[in-house]
């Protein structure tokens, strides 16, 4: 399936320095490659469409992630995630969350 939307990781420093970590296609890959954030630094992830240059569809930060698995919805209805899928990084980002 060609994908429509990407997953932009960056880590975010404390003096507010911002480094892309990685652009992923899928959430099992966002998961299994892009939240291993090192200590101290936050996680930001930009859900965004390729080749284009409308606003991204959205910009989150802990502790914003709950508010983005709520948004992920309609992506769902559209067959671009999966319930499951959805509910896998939900759990993924729980468990960053309590290591930050």
């Amino acid at each position: 399936m060609f994908r429509r939307v990407y997953w932009v990781v960056e880590h975010v420093y404390a003096d507010g320095r911002t480094q892309v970590h990685g652009v992923y296609t899928s959430i099992p890959n966002l998961i299994r490659h892009g939240l291993k954030v090192p200590d101290g630094v936050a996680l930001r992830l930009t859900l965004t469409k390729l080749d284009g240059d409308d606003e991204p569809f959205g910009i989150w930060m802990e502790p914003q992630f709950e508010e983005m698995i709520r948004q992920l919805d309609k992506f769902v209805k559209t067959e671009e995630f999966s319930a499951e899928q959805c509910h896998s990084l939900a759990e993924a980002l729980l468990i960053v969350a309590k290591a930050a």
